[in-house]
C-alpha cells in the first residue's frame, strides 16, 4: 500500500480522509511495515465501504486486513438504520460466523506429549475434515430448522455438550432474530450432512500448549495456566453459510438500483437495513450463526470423547467461542449518545471491553476473551477486551494473521509432504485429507501473527493476556 495516501495518527493507526463520495474517513490499525506490505486493494475496499448509505464514524480495517469479497477481511463498519443504513452480505462473508473456540484440558503439556499420537490419532477418526467432508449427524426438514433457530443451545439439548457451556458462547449460544424459513432448501440440502465438520481451508482444531502468560490474572479468569493445554476449534457454516450468502449477494446486486445505492463495486451489494430484503437477510444470516454455534458445539463433544478414549478421565471446560463473521445489532455510544448500531465485522473478531452486560459475569472485570488464531505451525493468541476498543473499532480488534500470499500462490511455493515432515520435526503433528491443502495453509503464506497483535494491542484494540503453541493440528 502506498503510505502516501494515508494520514498517520499514532504508531498504528493510519487515516483515509474523506473523497470520491466517501460519508466518513477510513481507518487502519496496523505498524508502518504491515502497511506497507498490505495489498492495495485493503486500500480501495476501505474507502468503498465508507461510501455506503449509513455508515457511522469511519470504516475500519484491522491489522490483519488483506483483501476480500467487497469488504476487507480485517474489516469492521457499523451501520444505522435510522438514517438509511444498509446490511451487506459481502460485509458479512461467505463463511457466516466462522469463529473460535478454545477448551481447557487440564492437562500439561508433559501428559499429552506422552500420549500424542495415541490423541492425533484418536482425533483424526473422530473429526471430519476436508473438501465435502460430511459427520454422522444427519438432520432431516424438521431438525433442521430446529438447528437453525435454536444453535448451540439446541446441539446441547441433543447430547452435544453441557448446559454450563452455553454460559461461554456468544449470545448464549442462541442467536435471537434466526429465520429458518428464509434459508433456501438449496442451502439446508447442503447443510443436512455436514454438521460436526471442519470442512477446509484454514479451518482447524488445533491441540496448543500455554507456552506465556503476560497478564496472570486475567488468564487465571480466563483458566489458562502457563505450561498446560488447550484445544482450539475454528470453523464456521460450512455449505449452508456459503450459499446464503451467494443466494443474498445476488438479491442485492440486482436490488441496488431499485433502492437508489450506487455501488462502487458489485461486490459491495446491500440493502437498506429496514427494507424487506435488508430484514430477510438478517433473518438467513442469523440462522446461519446459530448453524456455526451449533456445529462448534458438536465438535467439542466429539473433541471430548476424544480425549476420553486416550485419557480416561480428561474433563474440556470451554474458555469462550467467539465469531468473525458477523453483522450484529450493539448499542455503541457514538457523537455522545448510545446507538443502536448494526456492525459489520467481517475477518474481525468481537473485543469487549470490562463491564460490558453482555459478557458472562466472570468475564466483568477482565473483559471478554479474543480468541486469535495463528497460521498451522505457528502460534496463537488470547487477548482481552479493552473499554477504549468500544470508541476505537466499536469494540473490535484482529482475527488471525491474514494471508500474505493466495492458496494458488502458495501451493506453487510449498509441498505439502515437506511441510507435514519439517513440522512433525519441530513435534508438531499434522493430520490432513489433503496435502495439497496442506500446501495452500502453510505458515509462511500468512502475515506474522505477532506482529499482528503487536498492533492490535499498541493500538488499543485489545491487550495480549497469552501466548499459545501448537502440538496437534487436524486440517482439511
Amino acid at each position: 500500500m502506498d503510505i502516501t495516501l494515508l494520514t498517520r495518527h499514532s504508531e498504528s493507526e493510519w487515516h483515509i480522509e474523506p473523497h470520491n463520495g466517501m460519508r466518513v474517513p477510513g481507518v487502519i490499525y496496523a505498524s508502518e511495515d504491515l502497511i506497507r506490505n498490505m495489498d492495495h486493494k485493503v486500500y480501495e475496499q476501505v474507502v468503498n465501504v465508507a461510501t455506503l448509505p449509513g455508515i457511522v464514524k469511519a470504516s475500519y480495517a484491522m491489522p490483519d486486513a488483506h483483501w476480500g469479497y467487497g469488504f476487507p477481511i480485517g474489516g469492521v463498519a457499523a451501520f444505522d438504520a435510522d438514517a438509511g443504513g444498509v446490511v451487506s452480505a459481502g460485509g458479512v462473508g461467505f463463511d457466516i460466523s466462522c469463529g473460535v473456540r478454545t477448551l481447557a484440558t487440564g492437562l500439561t503439556r508433559e501428559q499429552v506429549q506422552a500420549r500424542k499420537q495415541a490423541l492425533a490419532d484418536a482425533l483424526f477418526v473422530s473429526i471430519p475434515a476436508g473438501v465435502g467432508s460430511t459427520g454422522h449427524l444427519r438432520l432431516d426438514a424438521r431438525q433442521m430448522d430446529a438447528m437453525l433457530t435454536g444453535g448451540a443451545a439446541w446441539a446441547v439439548k441433543q447430547g452435544y455438550g453441557r448446559a454450563e457451556d452455553l454460559e461461554r458462547i456468544e449470545e448464549h449460544g442462541c442467536m435471537a432474530g434466526a429465520q429458518a424459513d428464509v434459508v433456501s432448501e438449496r442451502a439446508k440440502k447442503r447443510q443436512r450432512d455436514e454438521m460436526g465438520t471442519l470442512g477446509s481451508g484454514n479451518h482447524y482444531l488445533e491441540v496448543q500448549e500455554v507456552a506465556e502468560i503476560y497478564d496472570v490474572q486475567t488468564a487465571a479468569a480466563f483458566e489458562l495456566r502457563a505450561g498446560e493445554v488447550v484445544v482450539s476449534i475454528h470453523c464456521g457454516s460450512r455449505g449452508l453459510g456459503h450459499q446464503i450468502g451467494t443466494e443474498y449477494l445476488k438479491s442485492m446486486a440486482i436490488a441496488a438500483q431499485h433502492y437508489g445505492i450506487q455501488l462502487p463495486d458489485r461486490e459491495l451489494a446491500c440493502a437498506p437495513l429496514q427494507s424487506p430484503l435488508g430484514q430477510e437477510y438478517l433473518g438467513a444470516m442469523r440462522a446461519g450463526i446459530n448453524c456455526a454455534l451449533a456445529n462448534r458445539q458438536i465438535l467439542t463433544q466429539l473433541t471430548r470423547n476424544a480425549f476420553e478414549r486416550v485419557f480416561g478421565g480428561a474433563d474440556l471446560d470451554l474458555i469462550y467461542d467467539v465469531s468473525h463473521n458477523t453483522c450484529k445489532q450493539e448499542t455503541h455510544r457514538t457523537e455522545g449518545r448510545d446507538m443502536q448500531l448494526f456492525v459489520h465485522r467481517k475477518g474481525a473478531t468481537r473485543a469487549f471491553g470490562p463491564g460490558n452486560t453482555d459478557l458472562p459475569a466472570v468475564f466483568s472485570c477482565t473483559g471478554q476473551p479474543v480468541l486469535i488464531g495463528g497460521s498451522m505451525g505457528t502460534e496463537s493468541y488470547v487477548l482481552a477486551g479493552l473499554a477504549e476498543s468500544e470508541s476505537r473499532s466499536f469494540a473490535s480488534a484482529c482475527h488471525g494473521a491474514g494471508r500474505a500470499m493466495s492458496r494458488h500462490q502458495a501451493a506453487k511455493h510449498w509441498h505439502g509432504r515437506q511441510l507435514v515432515d519439517e513440522l512433525a520435526e519441530r513435534g508438531i503433528l499434522i493430520c490432513s485429507q489433503s496435502l495439497r491443502g496442506v500446501a495452500e495453509e502453510a505458515p509462511g503464506a500468512y502475515k506474522d501473527v505477532a506482529v499482528v497483535v503487536d498492533s492490535a494491542e499498541h493500538a488499543g484494540l485489545a491487550r495480549k493476556v497469552a501466548r499459545l503453541v501448537p502440538m496437534i493440528c487436524i486440517k482439511g
